[in-house]
């Protein structure tokens, strides 16, 4: 019975770090540095008591419910959070290194409000380069622009009640340029990417352009790739 609660007591201490170890950054109360080295180190205390909860279940079931129960709650917790830090150190294995995914490896979209907005972020407005589009070929072929065969400023509308439906933040919209730009912030470290969509009339009808691009970070787990595609997806449905 002693053995189980200190389980639980330290799986419950655990799974606190792991999740106030993002929160923490985001609120301001430590760095970026502190918020990693928090959530790593909770990761594989994570991993341990996993472990231990495993045959602890074995060794309590039949012997009281408050013990079991315990065990149960721990290996519940841990196995959470274990699962959790194990499917973000796969995502980022599995895709490239980058934070800039562009519809238009060529000529990608060019942020115009959102400059003031980026000053102080460590990744630069101005489009990462051929590295990245090479990057990008590889990985996510599959991101290219869409063509919708309605009014443009009609496409530009459908694409606002996206970007509001999403709860983004709005930053700027130029219809004479056929331009939206916004921003998402995402839940737990709290870290901001930016969208920025450009609409052009062609004999194909609208062409829709995107980007969207990380402030922080060498890598996005490819979340930057997933952002474009579900939203065009979303847009073709809406207003294709």
């Amino acid at each position: 019975m002693i053995f189980a609660r200190i389980l639980i007591y330290l799986s419950m201490a655990t799974a606190a770090v792991f999740i106030l170890s993002g929160y923490g950054y985001q609120w301001g109360i430590w760095e970026l540095g502190t918020g990693f080295m928090l959530l790593r180190y909770s990761a594989y205390t994570a991993i341990g008591l996993t472990v231990i909860s495993i045959p602890a279940i074995w060794f309590y079931w039949g012997k009281g419910f408050r013990a079991t129960s315990y065990v149960v709650i721990s290996l519940i917790l841990m196995g959470s959070a274990t699962g959790t830090a194990l499917y973000w150190q796969q995502q980022a294995r599995s895709v490239p290194p980058i934070h800039d995914i562009t519809t238009d490896l060529e000529n990608p979209p060019d942020f115009v409000a959102m400059v003031r907005l980026r000053e102080d972020a460590p990744n630069p407005p101005e489009y990462a380069g051929e590295e990245t589009a090479a990057a990008q070929r590889e990985a996510y072929a599959h991101i290219e622009p869409l063509y919708i065969q309605r009014d443009l400023q009609e496409v530009m509308d459908e694409a606002v009640l996206l970007v509001i439906s999403r709860g983004w933040d709005l930053v700027a919209i130029n219809r004479n340029e056929g331009r939206i730009e916004a921003t998402e912030k995402l839940a737990w470290f709290g870290f901001k990417d930016d969208v920025v969509l450009r609409f052009t009339e062609t004999d194909r009808g609208t062409r829709v352009d995107m980007r969207s691009k990380s402030r922080i970070g060498g890598s996005d787990v490819g979340v930057n790739a997933k952002r474009i595609d579900r939203f065009l997806r979303d847009l073709e449905r809406s207003a294709g």
